[in-house]
């Protein structure tokens, strides 16, 4: 969650200053977090290295369109807003999904959703300290790109050559958009350093992280522990940025992670009552 966090954090680092643009950023995350797992295979040499591009182009086009998303909406929003909307936005993805594969939510559920939905619609709502329509839907995208790349990766059984496998499969448009980013024009090394930060470590080694652990969670484990990134990348924007926690994402934050874990926990309780009922 710490890597997750840090990307929020490092966006913000590296596209505030206006020098490197988003296609830019995300060309250099996307090329660096595709080396340093092709290197990590390298070095392994064992039965994952023969697997160089693994996982599958569905998760690699999840990553891509995350990844696109994520870097032209932090032109635009905080590092604590922006992780706030964007997990979110996992979470409604990830139980829309249950959905529709005929999982029919409970009223503690339902209404644990319809406060998270609320709280949302209060945080983006026109006012002084409301963050842009633009940056929000853009974010939004981002969530839902990064929920099916999450979907698409519990059945993972090798979780460094699948995510090594999807950055490579990203490669040809990730070239494109270092090529359109006019990385040339940059002068300042520290944000392209901020960028391969973290496309090789924040991304790479995140996500191959992220990919180990999620068989060994329950939808929601996985869905409680990325709560915790909104506040990581809110303290950091803080720390590190100088950006301001205004009393309206504190309360939405709290509204917002306050429906989602009830949800989830309704949730959850709802399936093992399943389980040990005798019908």
């Amino acid at each position: 969650m710490l890597a997750f966090a840090a990307n929020s954090v490092l966006a913000r680092l590296a596209l505030a200053p206006g020098d490197l643009g988003a296609l830019g950023y995300t060309g250099i995350r996307l090329v660096s977090g595709a080396a340093m797992l092709a290197a990590l295979l390298y070095i392994r040499r064992d039965g994952e290295a023969r697997r160089l591009v693994a996982g599958s182009w569905p998760a690699a086009a999840a990553l891509f369109a995350y990844a696109l998303a994520f870097s032209i909406a932090y032109l635009l929003l905080g590092a604590g807003t922006g992780a706030l909307i964007l997990f979110v936005s996992v979470q409604f993805g990830i139980l829309g999904w249950a959905v529709f594969r005929g999982d029919r939510p409970g009223p503690a559920e339902w209404l644990g959703l319809m406060l998270a939905l609320a709280a949302l619609v209060f945080l983006v709502a026109p006012g002084l300290v409301a963050p842009p329509w633009p940056g929000t839907l853009l974010m939004i995208v981002a969530g839902l790109s990064w929920a099916a790349y999450t979907l698409l990766g519990r059945g993972s059984r090798a979780p460094l050559a699948d995510t090594a496998g999807n950055f490579i499969r990203c490669l040809p448009p990730a070239l494109v958009l270092l090529i359109a980013g006019g990385l040339s024009q940059v002068h300042d090394l520290r944000l392209i350093a901020c960028a391969i930060a973290s496309g090789a470590l924040a991304s790479g080694l995140g996500y191959a992280i992220w990919y180990g652990v999620l068989p060994a969670l329950s939808r929601t484990g996985a869905g409680l522990v990325q709560l915790t990134v909104p506040a990581i990348a809110a303290a950091g924007g803080v720390l590190l940025l100088g950006e301001p926690l205004t009393p309206r994402l504190l309360l939405a934050s709290m509204g917002i992670l306050g429906g989602v874990a009830l949800a989830l926990f309704a949730a959850e309780g709802r399936k093992k009552a399943k389980v040990r009922s005798p019908g």
